[in-house]
């Protein structure tokens, strides 16, 4: 079977530090507390391998209670296996044996899972034409929001919104 067919799967998508990683933390947390098993993979955006030192972002995941997390980036996944390349199938197949409730993505922005954006700029707009199965959006008070998005919206400072939203999403089959 699978993965995604019974196992709810998030992508949540931003330029650098638009909140991702906190993001994913906060839902990790409420997962976690659900009793819900939670994996999750970071998309390492910055070039390069991601560096057995510098993986803060799925650190931060395990200690928020992920049981099973990965970083991939120049074709080296962070659990750790090598090949030429790894696309986001592949990194899938391998979950797909575990007993995961909950799949959190981070990047992967051409992927077609649903997707949380987060905006911080005027400039991260261009997001919303990049992306394709947008489920929500959250912004910064940075972000000038002139107009209401075609998206569910919330404030970056909305936080019990955009949760309670999010819940809603993680728990819909």
């Amino acid at each position: 079977m699978a993965l995604g067919q019974n196992r709810k799967i998030l992508q949540i998508v931003g330029y650098q530090n638009s909140g991702k990683t906190t993001l994913i933390e906060q839902l990790i947390a409420y997962a976690t507390k659900e009793g819900l098993r939670v994996g999750t993979i970071k998309h390492h955006g910055h070039g390069g391998t991601p560096q057995i030192d510098n993986i803060k972002d799925s650190a931060r995941h395990e200690q928020a209670g992920a049981i099973m997390t990965a970083v991939e980036g120049a074709g080296t996944l962070r659990l750790s296996i090598q090949q030429e390349r790894w696309e986001l199938a592949d990194i899938l197949a391998i979950y797909a044996s575990f007993p995961l409730d909950l799949l959190l993505i981070e990047g992967y922005k051409n992927e077609h899972y649903p997707k949380v954006v987060l905006l911080r700029t005027a400039e991260d707009n261009v997001l919303l034409q990049q992306v394709s199965n947008i489920i929500c959006v959250l912004y910064w008070p940075s972000y000038p929001l002139q107009q209401p998005l075609h998206y569910p919206s919330f404030s970056i400072d909305e936080k019990a919104q955009y949760i309670d939203f999010l819940v809603a999403e993680m728990r819909r089959n």
